[in-house]
């Protein structure tokens, strides 16, 4: 039976719950990813756009040095896109074991019924295996990123082009982050992407919440667990009953 609660409704539930006692444990090593990767990203992406305006006006007669404060924004949004995709796909690629275990540990808080995963003894036999989920879900996104991309240059349809590329980010963050608690029952990439399908509002509304907290700074250490946190609790509301009554 579906409800009529919203995916922004399962985001906030996913802050909720990684604030709970039993949970804050197996929220330290993603948010340490976190913190390491965008940490770094935002010192870089400083460093580097410093040398590359400078180079830049190295060409330029001094009169033009105004241009600074013109180019300094530019480049700061280029820039932010860039180490938006980059985080989120690194971090979730590093982070995946500990967020399987993450997904199973909030599954066993909301349900009480615990997962038949193996907890930690089963971390080593899984951590290949979940690198190969992370790299499939990355081909996935190429083959898609690679042609949409190509529409910010066709001259009239790149206006529509930040539109599409935000509802494309959006299913790819709910595809992202739903895998976890669906992986740890076994249920395939492709069960997956047919699931939220049908659920398309369900799963839009998560991940554009999620893409919308991944890009507030500070907040955005968080986004990581408060998401797989947030899409257990999704998994569990909505999403498992479908799976029974397909099964049955």
């Amino acid at each position: 039976m579906k409800s009529n609660r919203s995916g922004m409704h399962y985001l906030l539930e996913g802050w909720r719950l990684v604030r709970q006692p039993g949970l804050r444990r197996y929220v330290a090593v993603p948010l340490l990813v976190s913190c390491v990767f965008f940490g770094g990203a935002i010192f870089g992406l400083t460093h580097w756009l410093e040398l590359l305006i400078n180079l830049l006006l190295g060409y330029l007669p001094a009169w033009l040095n105004w241009l600074r404060y013109l180019l300094w924004p530019l480049f700061a949004v280029a820039g932010v896109l860039i180490i938006f995709y980059s985080f989120s796909l690194i971090t979730n690629l590093i982070a995946a074991p500990f967020n399987g275990m993450l997904a199973e540990a909030v599954e066993k808080h909301l349900t009480g019924q615990p997962i038949e995963t193996g907890g930690w003894q089963a971390f080593a036999k899984d951590f290949i295996p979940s690198i190969l989920s992370e790299l499939r879900k990355l081909l996935y996104f190429l083959l898609r990123a690679l042609p949409l991309g190509i529409l910010f240059l066709i001259p009239g349809i790149n206006i529509a082009a930040p539109f599409i590329w935000g509802l494309f980010s959006a299913w790819m963050l709910a595809i992202e982050y739903v895998d976890y608690p669906m992986a740890n029952h076994l249920l395939h990439f492709s069960t997956q992407r047919k699931l939220l399908r049908q659920r398309r509002m369900l799963s839009y509304g998560f991940g554009g919440s999620s893409l919308l907290m991944t890009m507030i700074p500070v907040v955005n250490f968080l986004a990581m667990p408060v998401s797989v946190a947030g899409a257990t609790a999704m998994w569990v509301g909505e999403l498992r009953e479908q799976v029974i009554k397909s099964t049955t």
